[in-house]
């Protein structure tokens, strides 16, 4: 029970990292660091009043420094040379202690160092990698490597031997083969659905879809770097809400979210499509036709490159980062991307 409820701490720090934030957080005196692609140092002497978050960049705390607060860090290492009051998680980099951490540790996918002057006043998790302690170094908890531990089964009863059973026919084998023409009326349908829902959606979001469709066209490059951390961090903090128990309706939440943005982005990117294609031909539509227009266009076309072999999967894996990263730039359009000022509306005076 322990265990479940620092969990349920580290869980709480990790949710912070997945809102979008700019390239980096202020602190306020006092409060909680999010870094997001940058590095993080304490330097010795040092106090800080709150949590420590790092996305895809390294850590590390002095000696002589406290952090008085957890600590999470993703896709880096992280050193705590100072005293740490609060827990600690590591995903996908490795974690060295030469402090006191008074707090329970969490490393998924890294190794785990304890110098020969680590204390640590908690229990140490660890899941797909260990932890190695130098001689000196004091653990008053448990350390569970690949938790959770497994259960021992009970011995099972002798069982008698099975007869022999006598030959019976081979059983024939059956080739099933798919008519390709239906994964083509596939792609059709799929394309025909998203294509109403994005004309529905335009008739009451469109200030939303106009934010997302314009942070992918002006930062590309970010947006797909947000989509590409979503698909990393989602399924960890999917499976952390998880083991909580008390949180699956929440892991449940998060894992609808995803469809939800891909579908939300794909359509702000068929909005732009189809503005472009009016103004490529000197048309002039309305919003709901050419946002159903551009999004059904787009849809098609990736799914009929997703049918190509080998490499049918790129462009649409690419589009689909595209998609997601420029909703969670804008938390689905509430917002403009960091970076990108609002333009100013126009007011066109009524005719006469």
């Amino acid at each position: 029970m322990k265990l479940k409820t620092n969990l349920i701490r580290i869980t709480l720090l990790l949710a912070i990292l997945l809102l979008p934030t700019s390239a980096a957080l202020a602190q306020s005196p006092g409060g909680d660091v999010v870094l997001f692609g940058q590095n993080y140092t304490l330097e010795s002497g040092e106090t800080q009043n709150g949590s420590v978050a790092v996305i895809g960049g390294n850590a590390s705390a002095e000696e002589d420094t406290k952090i008085n607060g957890d600590v999470a860090l993703i896709g880096g290492n992280l050193s705590l040379l100072g005293d740490v009051k609060g827990d600690v998680a590591v995903i996908g980099g490795n974690l060295t202690i030469s402090g006191t951490i008074d707090g329970n540790i969490v490393i998924i996918g890294g190794q785990a160092l304890l110098s020969e002057t680590a204390v640590v006043n908690g229990d140490i998790s660890t899941i797909g990698g260990n932890v190695e302690k130098e001689p000196g170094a004091e653990v008053t908890g448990n350390i569970t490597n690949n938790a959770p531990p497994v259960i021992n089964a009970p011995d099972v009863p002798n069982v008698p031997n099975i007869p022999n059973v006598p030959n019976t026919p081979e059983t024939p084998d059956v080739n099933v083969n798919v008519n390709p023409l239906w994964n083509v009326a596939g792609k059709i349908g799929q394309a025909f659905l998203v294509a109403i829902v994005g004309m529905l959606l335009t008739l009451f979001l469109q200030p939303q879809l106009d934010r997302v469709g314009g942070a992918i066209t002006r930062q590309p490059f970010i947006a797909g770097g947000y989509g590409l951390l979503v698909f990393i961090i989602a399924p960890v903090v999917i499976f952390i809400l998880a083991v909580t128990i008390i949180l699956i309706p929440i892991a449940l939440i998060v894992g609808l979210a995803i469809p939800l943005a891909w579908l939300f982005g794909m359509i702000a990117l068929g909005q732009e499509v189809g503005d472009r294609f009016t103004k490529a031909i000197n048309q002039t539509w309305a919003p709901v036709l050419s946002t159903g227009f551009g999004t059904f266009l787009l849809v098609l076309v990736t799914g009929f490159v997703s049918l190509v072999p080998c490499v049918g999967w790129l462009p649409s894996f690419l589009i689909t980062l595209l998609a997601v990263g420029g909703v969670a730039m804008t938390w689905f359009g509430t917002r403009n991307a960091p970076g990108i000022t609002p333009q100013p509306v126009i007011e066109v005076p009524p005719t006469s």
